[in-house]
């Protein structure tokens, strides 16, 4: 009897071992190895306090792009649109994305906001902050310009004030149009539309010039539209971390669309400090279905161990390391940092113009990696990588799987809970505009290969995680 006792003992203490090692090799196993000398921390800047209240109004009706379509037209082409912010005046039937303003002469006049790129419907709901993934870059929108340009001149006339208000942003329409179309609808072409609008400005005092002044290459390099309820923690602005200094002073850079000088870029810049207040308030969507939390709990060990180094904690202490990964450690599709580094004209326009003055001084630095971003409401920002490559996590995770040629189906409620990611299908060729080809130049989908040594059911476990962050 005392023999059975000892040996269902010893039986018991080699299994729990046994079951030790298991685990510590798993544990290993579900453990990557990141060269710490190739993680560049990114320095925080000073910035400037605002009113977040003042911000949301800003965004939703402010001026400042400066110059826009006469109102009357603007309404005869589109019809009235669901009052989607409860906008009252001027912007009352107006879409959400366009905001109705007086011009400096007094005449209403409608142009682009900024939810043109930052706002998205997923599962019948519009998110303010949330990068617009139907954005329609693919066509040269020169054809509709030259039709405006018509259709004001003919019911105005080009020495009336209407034409005076709508003039400098058919002008700048005009240039940058036919340099910013791309492959497939969803991706952005920002990067380049900034390089565009200060070859035609000069530095010191943003008026327009007509002549291109700066080299800017043809290419057209693509990006996804990161959230902006992660921007908060960050410490430079981009992908590539590129942007520094004053986040309000680089954010306003897209009303080089259509101000005439520094007077109304320090206008529109003393009211961005309440636009990125609002942006700072903020709150990343919550996962809408049910959590497996027992997996989740699962899922957090795994991150903790594979992602938390880069992409920081979460939870009731929450941790961000802002560092940026080394081209040659992420090995992603280069194209963006090199588009940086190859907009040098640019960048020395913009570091030696009214955007790098004190105060709140903002510069562009390009950086050798791409920033590893925070994770904040992961699950709502498919498709991932910096260019929009991958279509849902599951294929981030794992490489392998990752379609070459993808094209989403359904409309905005076709989102796959489970591998967060919209519902796709695989080409065997690029079919139209909607199909994302990853074998074009930027548009690559290779790199973070984090995920691979992972297995099924431990993607699996990370990927329930993911779902509470």
């Amino acid at each position: 009897m005392k023999n059975s006792i000892l040996f269902s003992i010893l039986l018991l203490l080699i299994l729990v071992a046994c079951e030790d090692e298991i685990s510590s090799t798993m544990g290993e196993e579900a453990q990557i190895n990141i060269d710490s000398s190739k993680l560049y921390p990114m320095q925080p800047s000073i910035q400037r306090e605002g009113s977040a209240e003042v911000g949301w109004n800003t965004l939703i009706n402010g001026d400042y792009i400066g110059s826009g379509i006469p109102i009357d037209i603007f309404k005869t082409a589109f019809p009235t649109a669901e009052n989607t912010w409860n906008r009252t005046g001027l912007n009352e039937g107006i879409p959400h994305d366009f905001n109705a303003f007086n011009a400096e002469n007094g005449v209403a006049v409608v142009a682009p906001n900024c939810f043109q790129c930052h706002s998205s419907t997923l599962n019948g709901e519009l998110i303010p902050g949330l990068g617009n993934i139907t954005s329609d870059f693919t066509v040269d929108q020169s054809g509709i310009n030259l039709v405006l340009d018509q259709l004001v001149s003919a019911t105005y006339t080009q020495n009336s004030p209407e034409w005076e208000a709508y003039f400098p942003f058919s002008q700048a329409t005009a240039v940058t149009a036919p340099q910013l179309q791309t492959s497939t609808v969803g991706v952005n072409p920002a990067d380049k539309l900034a390089a565009v609008l200060g070859a035609h400005r000069n530095p010191e005092t943003l008026e327009w010039i007509d002549q291109d002044l700066l080299d800017i290459p043809e290419e057209v390099v693509p990006t996804d539209v990161p959230p902006w309820w992660i921007l908060k923690k960050k410490n430079r602005m981009f992908y590539t971390a590129v942007g520094q200094g004053d986040f309000a002073r680089i954010s306003m850079a897209s009303s080089l669309l259509a101000i005439q000088d520094t007077v109304q870029a320090r206008k529109i810049d003393n009211s961005f400090a309440d636009v990125i207040a609002y942006i700072n308030s903020l709150e990343a969507p919550i996962y809408p279905e049910e959590i497996n939390q027992l997996l989740a709990e699962e899922g957090k060990a795994l991150f903790l161990n594979n992602c938390a180094s880069c992409h920081g904690t979460y939870g009731d202490t929450e941790t961000y390391p802002n560092l940026l990964v080394d081209i040659s450690e992420i090995k992603t599709d280069p194209a963006l940092i090199e588009a940086n580094f190859g907009y040098t004209r640019f960048t020395d326009w913009y570091n030696e113009s009214w955007f790098a003055q004190e105060p709140h001084a903002a510069r562009l630095q390009p950086e050798p990696g791409y920033i590893a971003p925070p994770l904040d409401g992961i699950w709502a920002t498919a498709p991932y990588l910096h260019n929009g490559s991958v279509p849902d996590m599951e294929t981030l995770l794992n490489s392998e799987s990752r379609p070459l040629i993808w094209r989403r189906v359904g409309n905005t409620s076709n989102y796959n809970y489970q591998n967060l990611g919209w519902e796709y299908e695989s080409l065997t060729s690029k079919e139209d505009k909607f199909s994302y080809d990853t074998q074009l130049p930027g548009y690559g989908n290779q790199g973070h290969y984090f995920g691979d040594h992972l297995n099924e059911s431990q993607r699996d476990a990370l990927i329930e995680y993911m779902k509470t962050l």
